[in-house]
């Protein structure tokens, strides 16, 4: 009886060990979706996810649909994918993958597609007042060698990936000794008459002037595509996945309010030096420096989560904000130390903008991309500056209706000038600022120190000024011109 509990326990112990390793044996099948305008934010995403396999042999499967985006994530990107350690990389077409879609979508360690999808055409371009352009052979020609180096990587012919690239180039298929290699005009041109005997048949595939896109039958036959699918189901089982774990990994709400942030940041500078330039026009500290503050942060604090900006940034955004508050609080008028301020504060905004100090020489794109982010900080200022003016010209004086009050509602039309300081001012009389005027302050004027008031105006000390109306006890001088 005894020896039959004692087998009885071993069928148990092997029949356990046995679930335990059919349940441990699973394969993790780890879905991420890749769609819409390749940016900063979608690189941080895909680094989180591909970094988030607990198992030593995942496979990733990438859903691509996209028509590309900017070159510096797709290369980012590019580089992610290639340093993934652990289990393969399966790039999968739902729709399209253009241009820096293709870059991703190659650098996958296998490309499967779903029928009736496109993949290819990734030529830099710019975009200027006559519409996309694209770039000459200085940015072609880093972009050529990486898709080269993918396609040695993964089997692809580096030729066809090419012509992805550039359209200066046609594309034969040459069939010969039984092989069929591609290879571009030149390299044909360069064949001995030896060589060009055993051919046997030559088709153009690319023509000069085109961009190699691809349809999913094309992308197959030409080698790059492993296979074509229906769904997502089909490529299970044609991958012979005998049992498997779906894990979907999503963005999670603070990504897709990061790369939201992301796609509006030039609007977010430009309200935040608004208000703070509105703040420095306005005596003391509030409600739009606080606005400022928080808008420049909001912008800098979604660069630092895509991996844009780092603490070389954020240093040199406080000690901006900080001269500016010694300029306005300790300092009299508006000297170095303001001008200190908002320099550094534009360079940081510009570097947070961008993942590099320097454009790098063999990354042509950098500078391109330093000079539209100089652009757009140096254009949000100068909106910033007309929306502050228009605050003060036209919201202001009507924030004063909206507020309940009390208000004094009477005018100042019938009073009687009293005062001696008035008395003994004429309207057209020239006088200098003895401080800032916001817009109260003290005028020397006929050479005695009045109490002077602007017309919604902000005048800085030492300014010329001229009286341009007394209104009971009040001396209304404005900026003197001078011809």
């Amino acid at each position: 009886m005894k020896r039959i509990f004692i087998i009885f326990g071993i069928i148990a112990v092997f029949s356990l060990c046995n679930t335990i390793h059919t349940v441990s044996a699973k394969q993790k099948v780890y879905v991420i979706s890749v769609s819409g305008n390749v940016e900063p934010g979608m690189a941080a995403f895909l680094k989180r996810a591909l970094d988030s396999a607990d198992t030593p042999d995942p496979l990733f499967v990438l859903k691509l649909d996209t028509f590309g985006g900017r070159v510096d994530s797709a290369l980012l990107i590019t580089d992610t994918l290639l340093n993934v350690t652990k289990g393969k990389t399966i790039a999968f077409v739902t729709n399209k993958a253009i241009s820096a879609g293709a870059l991703i979508a190659l650098a996958c360690d296998e490309l499967v597609m779903k029928r009736h999808t496109t993949i290819g055409d990734c030529a830099p371009i710019t975009y200027s007042s006559d519409g996309p352009k694209m770039m000459g052979e200085k940015f072609q020609s880093p972009l050529r060698a990486k898709f080269r180096s993918l396609a040695k990587r993964n089997g692809y012919s580096p030729v066809l990936a090419e012509s992805m690239v550039t359209e200066k180039m046609a594309v034969y298929e040459v069939k010969k000794d039984g092989l069929t290699v591609y290879m571009d005009a030149r390299e044909f041109d360069e064949l001995g008459d030896s060589e060009k005997v055993k051919i046997t048949s030559k088709r153009t595939v690319v023509e000069e002037g085109e961009l190699l896109t691809m349809d999913a039958a094309e992308a197959l036959t030409l080698g790059f595509s492993k296979m074509t699918v229906a769904d997502f189901d089909e490529l299970l089982t044609k991958l012979d996945i005998p049992d498997y774990e779906i894990i979907n990994i999503e963005e999670t709400w603070s990504e897709s309010l990061v790369r939201f942030i992301t796609t509006i940041a030039p609007i977010l500078m430009m309200i935040g030096l608004a208000a703070l330039y509105t703040e420095i026009k306005s005596p003391g500290f509030g409600v739009p420096g606080i606005i400022g503050i928080c808008f420049l942060g909001l912008v800098f604090f979604s660069q630092y989560l895509v991996g844009m900006a780092d603490y070389t940034e954020m240093l040199l955004l406080i000690s901006g904000i900080a001269l500016l508050g010694i300029e306005l609080f300790v300092l009299p008028g508006f000297g170095i130390a303001g001008f200190a301020g908002i320099l550094l504060m534009t360079i940081g905004m510009i570097l947070a903008l961008q993942d590099f100090v320097w454009p790098d020489p063999a990354f042509p794109w950098q500078a391109e991309l330093l000079t539209r982010n100089i652009v757009q900080v140096l254009g949000a200022a100068l909106a910033a500056f007309i929306l502050s003016m228009l605050t003060f010209r036209y919201l202001l004086p009507q924030l004063a209706t909206v507020i309940s009050g009390p208000y004094l509602g009477a005018t100042l039309e019938d009073a009687h000038a009293d005062s001696k300081e008035a008395q003994d001012v004429q309207v057209g009389d020239n006088g200098v600022a003895l401080s800032f005027l916001r817009p109260s302050g003290k005028a020397e004027i006929n050479g005695a120190r009045s109490d002077v008031v602007t017309e919604a105006e902000f005048i800085e000390k030492g300014t010329l000024i001229i009286v341009s109306a007394i209104e009971g006890n009040h001396i209304i001088v404005s900026r003197k011109r001078i011809a």
